[in-house]
């Protein structure tokens, strides 16, 4: 089969253009990974080059050997995937050794390589599939603007950006019940922004990056593009509400979050459910 015939691959490149489509993938902003299935392997290896040299990942990821993902391409254009997506994206394997290289199998075809970010996406793969029972396999970052907006001007504290983003919209605490991480600035694509992401992913499935936008895990690429939406949303209702009045005048207070979380059955840890002093 033609890779990009397969259903995961159209997958991949529809959700590419969801996100350009919602305005989070200005210029070559933001990077996207599918921990491929085994069996989807097997619909489009023969497609597949062995010509290309093996190359280090720049960390270690010995839960992912012998694995292969989809991933966006470095310096590449999202807007550009669904025109040319053997271009812009590609397909890469892990060797079976130690997790410390990859090779392109398949993409990339006028050269390039993988996104910069590729140590943070595995890195974060290799912890959620741990911490899912290896149902999680989408990776997604993009540059949201309304959650960029709200870094210059919350606490950068798991706690507050929870509790307001759950406050804008109903919906919210059902969708990440486990509430939303938040990294402190740090220079994209190095190890330190990886491992401190890393370490929010064992909690959480999503982590704000401040001043830079926001990462996403999930099962599937509805799920995470869903969970992306979601958070994206109230952030700009809390932008909105934030421009009419800096004060709310009322709100959803934390018995109303218990009843919610009693009548559609998930657990709300008690340390979003502050009592507001500021």
């Amino acid at each position: 089969m033609n890779v990009t015939e397969a259903k995961f691959v159209k997958g991949f490149i529809r959700m590419c253009n969801d996100g350009w489509e919602q305005g989070w993938h200005e210029r070559n902003g933001g990077n996207f990974s599918y921990r491929i299935k085994p069996e989807e392997i097997k619909e489009v290896e023969s497609e597949f080059s062995s010509k290309n040299e093996w190359c280090p990942i720049g960390t270690s990821v010995p839960k992912l050997t012998g694995e292969f993902f989809l991933v966006s391409g470095s310096g590449k254009y999202m807007r550009n995937v669904a025109c040319a997506p053997e271009e812009n994206i590609c397909i890469v394997e892990l060797e079976d050794n130690k997790g410390e290289n990859y090779r392109i199998r398949w993409g990339l075809c006028n050269g390039g390589r993988p996104t910069s970010e590729l140590p943070t996406h595995l890195m974060n793969h290799e912890i959620k599939k741990e911490v899912s029972g290896g149902k999680h396999r989408v990776i997604y970052h993009a540059h949201c603007t309304n959650i960029i907006a709200l870094t210059f001007v919350l606490p950068l504290k798991d706690e507050v950006f929870t509790r307001e983003l759950w406050e804008s919209a109903t919906e919210c605490p059902v969708v990440f019940p486990d509430g939303i991480g938040v990294v402190p600035w740090m220079v994209p694509g190095g190890r330190d922004i990886a491992v401190a992401t890393s370490e929010l992913m064992k909690t959480y499935d999503a982590a704000i990056w401040a001043h830079h936008g926001l990462f996403c895990s999930g099962e599937d690429f509805d799920l995470t593009f869903g969970l992306m939406h979601t958070i994206e949303k109230a952030a700009e209702i809390l932008v909105k509400v934030y421009s009419m009045n800096p004060r709310k005048l009322q709100t959803i207070e934390p018995d109303g979050f218990r009843q919610l979380a009693k009548d559609f059955k998930v657990e709300l840890p008690e340390r979003f459910l502050y009592q507001k002093e500021w």
